[in-house]
């Protein structure tokens, strides 16, 4: 058996893929299963999309030096937007808590927040970290809604970028459903 060399797909490609299966996820009713709630279904896509995200990152920036690693993190990550609200984002920390990007505040980039504190005095970023660093997991916590900047619960779910030092993150609002 010949074994071949995966081709490199060029990122906007792989944004457009992503993209399209996010938001086929996203807007499924599940037909085969008609109990889910809406949060379960978001959860589900949080799910697809960060490891979707997280797997096809990792490919693109193995050899990179990390100039350009952060480059194509940032441009990979901002266009992207999913939910029927369209407030799913990819947002993206090393494990040292430091934001690398993030598609909706960009003064967050370059900012340790490794004291961010939420309302109710949870270590938001540490406890995202933490899960990444076991590979992948949920956080819920409190953060500001971009439409409405008051801080409200969010479920974020994390994954590791395999290869990297860095762990992609999206998450949704419960309370907004």
């Amino acid at each position: 058996m010949v074994k071949t060399t995966p081709t490199w797909i060029p990122p906007t490609l792989f944004i457009v893929a992503l993209v399209t299966a996010v938001m086929a996820l996203s807007s499924c009713n599940s037909a085969g299963d008609a109990d889910i709630t809406l949060e379960e279904s978001n959860g589900r896509v949080a799910v697809a999309a960060v490891h979707v995200a997280a797997t096809g990152l990792g490919e693109i920036l193995d050899g990179m030096d990390e100039t350009r690693q952060i480059e194509t993190i940032r441009a990979f990550i901002d266009p992207i937007r999913f939910y029927e609200d369209v407030s799913g984002y990819f947002y993206v920390y090393n494990y040292d808590c430091v934001n690398i990007a993030h598609a909706v505040d960009k003064s967050l980039p370059g900012q340790n927040l490794s004291d961010y504190q939420d309302m109710r005095g949870l270590y938001v970023i540490r406890e995202l970290s933490a899960a990444a660093q076991n590979g992948s997991g949920f956080v819920t916590y409190y953060w500001p809604h971009p439409e409405t900047q008051q801080e409200q619960e969010k479920v974020g779910y994390v994954e590791t970028i395999p290869g990297t030092d860095y762990f992609i993150g999206t998450g949704y609002y419960p309370d907004m459903e």
